[in-house]
């Protein structure tokens, strides 16, 4: 997500701004780490009542709670100096990330149908932070698109938990006890048609033309199909769901399509004759 700016923004070879682009990749993923550890010692207990997540370093006693915040304290404010070293709005986006995550492990978690809509916009500002880093705008569409595609992630990971923990579900994480399989299902439906169409559009707009002088980004549709339909495929009928990163990267139709998917977008980007968006300041 941190790199989507630099990608299409016809930059990827500009050695200057991949540097900046690579700092607050490492800056973000300390902040992630930040957030984890957070929120792995506010939910110890339930941790240890997953078959899973009980063998954590903290939920499994290996890392102790007060080593933890600690280390939470001192990785976390490392991050924020040095994302206000790269671009004072970069600064303030990496902000609004800890402070919405750390929201989210420590209240919105447990509030229904906002629990998913946090974490989707979680990504959305990694992507918006990518940009702030590079002085580079972000586009609308590309912001619908990771919205939508994240809060697909989320809701498959949410049906996962849900019908793999069964009756324990709802001692593992409360708010589980608000949704149930169908209501999932349900979501699932209108974000995944949701999240087609805005790619969709987003390929064929005018506004994609006027950019990069072709229309050929919508020969990339097919790829966010079957990705899309490929994910549900694991969800619904190999169980999977619960680590979209684990399926990612052990999924192998999966992970072709992905970088098929990219190295398309990046070839029709960069052979296109429309100029690099322009760098401010």
């Amino acid at each position: 997500m941190v790199f989507a700016a630099l990608a299409l923004s016809k930059h990827l070879f500009d050695v200057d701004l991949a540097l900046r682009a690579l700092a607050a990749f490492f800056v973000f993923c300390g902040l992630s780490g930040t957030v984890y550890l957070v929120n792995d010692v506010t939910d110890l207990e339930r941790d240890r009542l997953h078959p899973l997540k009980k063998l954590r370093p903290i939920a499994s006693g290996q890392l102790a709670v007060s080593a933890a915040l600690t280390w939470a304290v001192v990785l976390g404010g490392a991050c924020l100096i040095g994302a206000v070293l790269i671009a004072p709005l970069f600064g303030a986006a990496s902000l609004a990330y800890l402070l919405l995550n750390l929201a989210y492990s420590l209240r919105l978690k447990e509030i229904v149908i906002l629990d998913v809509l946090s974490v989707s916009l979680g990504f959305v500002l990694r992507a918006y932070a990518g940009g702030l880093a590079i002085h580079v705008a972000v586009s609308d569409w590309l912001v619908v698109c990771i919205l939508l595609l994240a809060l697909f992630l989320a809701l498959a990971k949410r049906r996962h938990e849900l019908v793999t923990l069964s009756d324990q579900a709802r001692e593992h994480r409360a708010i589980l006890a608000e949704y149930s399989p169908y209501l999932l299902d349900q979501m699932i439906n209108v974000v995944t048609a949701s999240c087609v169409t805005a790619y969709a559009f987003y390929t064929l707009s005018p506004e994609t033309h006027e950019k990069y002088q072709t229309n050929a980004l919508s020969w990339t549709i097919p790829f966010v199909i079957y990705g899309v339909f490929r994910y549900l495929y694991l969800v619904h009928q190999r169980e999977q769901g619960g680590s979209p990163t684990d399926i990612l990267i052990t999924d192998r139709p999966l992970l072709l399509t992905v970088a098929l998917w990219a190295i398309t977008i990046v070839a029709i980007v960069y052979s296109a004759p429309g100029a690099p968006m322009p760098v401010g300041k």
